[in-house]
């Protein structure tokens, strides 16, 4: 084990300056719930935001809800989603809702324009006001739904951190990463959902765990693997055209699955290795976030040659101006030796 206390440093530079710095709080961990190596305060609260939505999908597949209702890896992968509102993704969750007999309106999320830019114009050109599932968590919501359905959950309500819905989900939590989710603190997410603040390496563990799931129940077991599977074999509902995620998986070839979240956190399962990764920025910007996260993931080799090709433009990001001409790099100050 290797902590070191100061951040990963991400610097973005114009010309031979640095320009801005980004601090990166960073753990790798594994399935024992020990440290391999660690950058930064790993003791202080993050909010995983829905970096977690992996993890928070877990009950979806331990009730049985998924098996009743012949849920498919896409469902599962955009349960774990924080989607860009792309016409696949909204026809999705339209024919989930429609699958445990719901409907737009039992949503909670709220409604938001589309991330995905072309998306977005394409409900300009066609007249149409966006609806809570181009919701970036409809999927997520989805499930919480679905759950609900099947354990006979009221569907009122299910936002709320006493509902039956969302303890079942923390409890689960505080299981599989070893923090007390119960307990914590928390604040409410963007998406309506109570989010609670744990230690980074909480959620390290927890991704470990979704891959080797060491003390967890059966049951259990089977949904992490099955969670994994499917956003490894479905990562357009995981994110979308062109998103980091997205174009990580793709790459990767199942060798890793990866969530963002907002505020500048990422989580990340190794695959077959039984390691789960989590990153915070502390100044919350995405792009430092990624790149320390696609850093460490090529750090312990999980891309080979065909994957790094693909990623240049992710591993080595640059900045150029409206001519395109190369004005400057983001670069990882001091790359992580281990």
């Amino acid at each position: 084990m290797t902590l070191r206390d100061t951040p990963l440093d991400i610097a973005v530079t114009r010309g031979t300056l640095v320009e801005s710095r980004h601090s990166v709080l960073a753990v790798i961990a594994d399935a024992n719930g020990s440290v391999r190596e660690g950058w930064g305060d790993l003791s202080r609260p993050v909010f995983a935001r829905s970096a977690i939505k992996p993890l928070q999908a877990l009950p979806l597949l331990e009730t049985g809800a998924a098996d009743r209702f012949a849920l498919t890896l896409q469902h599962i992968a955009i349960a774990c989603a924080s989607h860009m509102g792309e016409p696949r993704h909204v026809a999705l969750v339209a024919e989930w809702l429609a699958r445990i007999g719901l409907t737009e309106e039992h949503l909670a999320c709220g409604a938001h324009d589309p991330l995905n830019v072309e998306a977005a114009y394409g409900l300009v050109r066609a007249g149409h006001a966006a609806s809570q599932l181009h919701n970036n968590c409809s999927g997520k919501h989805t499930g919480f739904l679905t759950t609900a359905v099947h354990c006979g959950d009221p569907l009122q309500g299910y936002l709320a951190y006493d509902h039956p819905v969302q303890q079942r989900i923390l409890a689960t939590l505080a299981e599989v990463t070893g923090a007390p989710y119960t307990t914590l603190p928390y604040g409410i997410d963007g998406c309506g959902i109570p989010t609670v603040a744990a230690p980074l390496t909480a959620l390290a563990v927890g991704m470990a765990r979704l891959d080797d799931p060491i003390g967890q129940p059966v049951a259990r077991a089977k949904a992490g693997a099955r969670i994994t599977e499917a956003m490894a074999a479905e990562p357009f509902f995981v994110s979308g055209t062109g998103q980091t995620t997205t174009v990580t998986m793709e790459a990767a070839g199942a060798r890793t699955v990866l969530k963002t979240g907002a505020e500048g956190v990422y989580a990340a399962t190794v695959r077959g290795r039984g390691l789960g990764i989590a990153v915070k920025a502390e100044d919350g910007n995405e792009r430092g976030a990624a790149l320390a996260m696609l850093t460490l993931l090529d750090r312990l080799g999980v891309f080979d040659a065909a994957a790094t090709a693909a990623l240049e433009a992710q591993l080595h990001p640059t900045l150029t101006n409206r001519g395109g001409t190369l004005v400057g790099r983001i670069v990882v100050e001091t790359p992580p030796a281990f």
